[in-house]
């Protein structure tokens, strides 16, 4: 099954330049290994050193934030569109 990812700036220079690549996957984690192996370095980006999504980046599965739903485990199904978004702080 195809899902669209779209990829935040930062981390386009790991994709060619491109802001959305198509990806299989039943599952965010199954997404996520696959988007690392089209794209190397992306995972490391994304995961911390166990595997989990890192805090500071937002994954959303068709405008749901995954943490609300399962995680890396959250089902993906056929024509999906799952975005990250780097997280933003600051301010005063």
């Amino acid at each position: 099954m195809s899902i669209t990812v779209r990829i935040p700036t930062p981390l386009r220079k790991l994709t060619g330049g491109a802001d959305e690549v198509r990806v299989e996957g039943g599952t965010i984690g199954e997404l996520i290994d696959n988007l690392e192996a089209a794209y190397p370095g992306l995972k490391e980006r994304l995961c911390d050193e166990s595997g989990e999504i890192r805090r500071f980046v937002n994954v959303y599965l068709n405008d749901e934030d995954v943490r609300f739903l399962d995680g890396r485990d959250t089902k993906l199904k056929d024509g999906d569109e799952v975005s990250i978004v780097p997280a933003i702080a600051g301010g005063r």
